[in-house]
């Protein structure tokens, strides 16, 4: 199995890196509620898409009683 002769430099390094980031999702906000959703689907929040109201949300009763 083949070795390397000599080592890396810092720079090598991390020029090869250099992509391994975390890149950000792209978020639109809807229309509707103004909640942050991914871009062509539907609002998880109000359950609009593209201005009509394709699914309907149960909304969470408080009971602290």
């Amino acid at each position: 199995m083949a070795n390397p002769k000599r080592r890396h430099s810092n720079t090598r390094s991390r020029l090869r890196r250099a992509h391994d980031h975390l890149v950000l999702r792209s978020m639109s906000q809807c229309p509707q509620c103004n909640a942050f959703i991914l871009p062509h689907r539907v609002c998880t929040a109000c359950g609009f898409y593209k201005g009509k109201l394709v699914k309907t949300i149960k909304a969470k009763s408080k009971e602290n009683e």
